[in-house]
Formats: structure tokens, sequence, C-alpha cells
């Protein structure tokens, strides 16, 4: 069976472009975040975080949750983008 191709809609763009902003404005690099969400209890690599950030990958809800927990923000900061900032 084909692999169905990725289609990431409006509201995961703008959580990658979230993420991303957020990231930057703290000074963090990928692999510093990816370290600080693995110390949390969430493995992930900072090719993972990128992919994300790309939205070449989906950002599950166990991710969303880390993410925001290693990032000091609400987990619907995220999804909302910088209106909920």
């Amino acid at each position: 069976m084909a692999a169905r191709p990725l289609e990431i809609g409006p509201a995961g763009i703008r959580t990658a472009r979230t993420i991303e902003m957020l990231r930057t404005e703290r000074g963090l690099s990928q692999r510093q975040l990816a370290a600080r969400i693995t110390a949390l209890g969430h493995p992930m690599s900072n090719t993972a975080l990128s992919r994300i950030e790309r939205a070449h990958r989906r950002c599950d809800i166990d991710d969303l949750t880390a993410l925001a927990q290693a990032l000091r923000v609400p987990p619907f900061a995220l999804l909302e983008g910088d209106t909920a900032l």
C-alpha cells in the first residue's frame, strides 16, 4: 500500500510557526529545545523538532504538551499562534 501524502492544515502550520517563533524569541537552538523536551520525559530529537517547525511532521498532542511545557506557555498558545500570546 502506498503511503498517503502528509497534509498539514492551517492549524498545524500556524502551530509550527508559533513553535519556531517562541523558540527563537527565547534564544534556543532546535538542539537546546529538543534537549529540554527530552529532559521533561518526552524524547525528541532536534531532527524531529525541525520537521515539526517546517510542517513536514505532524505535532501530536503529546508533542504539543511537551513543547508547551518546555517553552513555558499553555498548549493553547501554540495552537492559536501570536493572538494567544
